[in-house]
């Protein structure tokens, strides 16, 4: 079972190391984490992604609620939000396979952003699981290098009820 949850913390030096060591104490295991500034400095947003039977995700929820730094924290399920990933990806390709990987590009939405005559970098932001879908129809060529985001969530719009 996965949890997402979403953790404003102040945005100061250490911090990412307090709760990194907090589920490293735990066992707790984290599947993705991605941090990044707010609207405000002062104020970053953590999306941890984790796995675990549901008591370990109630835990990890309460262990993070008691950090210090914790200003506020928001659970929810893969199917409550919405989840992007960006991949960037260069594979070494050659006149025989380039048009296929072009293709590949084409139908899985992902954009070629830098070329030379060997290599084409790829760009693809979109679901955890299409783009580890797009690396698994891609592997068959030589990848040189993969970076990835990992996971970044926000809940659903809701309408507001009248």
């Amino acid at each position: 079972m996965k949890r997402i949850y979403s953790v404003l913390v102040e945005n100061r030096a250490g911090v990412l190391c307090k709760v990194a060591g907090l589920f490293w104490r735990r066992c707790f295991n984290i599947d993705s984490l991605a941090v990044g500034e707010t609207d405000d400095p002062k104020v970053s947003n953590m999306i941890i992604v984790s796995s675990g039977d549901p008591r370990t995700l109630e835990q990890i929820e309460k262990q993070l609620n008691k950090k210090l730094d914790v200003i506020k924290v928001k659970t929810f399920d893969e199917s409550e939000s919405i989840n992007r990933e960006l991949l960037l990806v260069k594979i070494r390709c050659n006149r025989n396979n380039r048009r296929d990987i072009m293709e590949t590009c084409e139908i899985m939405g992902a954009t070629i952003v830098d070329m030379s005559k060997s290599v084409l970098m790829i760009q693809m932001c979109d679901t955890p699981e299409r783009v580890q879908l797009f690396l698994d129809v891609i592997k068959g060529n030589s990848i040189v290098e993969i970076s990835r985001t990992g996971t970044l969530a926000l809940t659903k719009c809701a309408e507001p009820r009248n």
